[in-house]
């Protein structure tokens, strides 16, 4: 197999651009401290993370914003939500969501 240069310098430019944004931030807050709200603040960002996701997924029909009852998404998330502030358990909402979807799917 006829590996190009053209290609070779593709793939290692990707990696280098890929590699920076990763380590250099890491690089350099491993030599300071943050401070307390610094932490609390950054703890925030994954939750905001997935909170976008599902959100998305959830408001989303086809491209289009929908929220009529028509939506079985929504309707699987009501019972999805009631249960992870009951258990918070990761495992228990997960599990709530897949049911709660493939009943409403077969219904509707």
């Amino acid at each position: 197999m006829e590996v190009r240069w053209a290609i070779l310098l593709i793939i290692l430019g990707t990696a280098i651009v890929t590699f920076i944004p990763r380590v250099l931030p890491l690089m350099v807050l491993s030599r300071f401290e943050l401070p307390e709200w610094g932490i609390r603040w950054l703890s925030f960002i994954p939750i905001s993370v997935m909170a976008a996701l599902v959100g998305q997924e959830i408001l989303m029909a086809d491209g289009e914003i929908s929220l009529s009852a028509g939506n079985v998404e929504i309707l699987a998330a009501i019972p999805t939500f009631f249960i992870a502030i009951k258990t918070r358990s990761l495992l228990a909402t997960v599990l709530t969501g897949i049911i709660s979807l493939m009943i409403l799917r077969f219904l509707f």
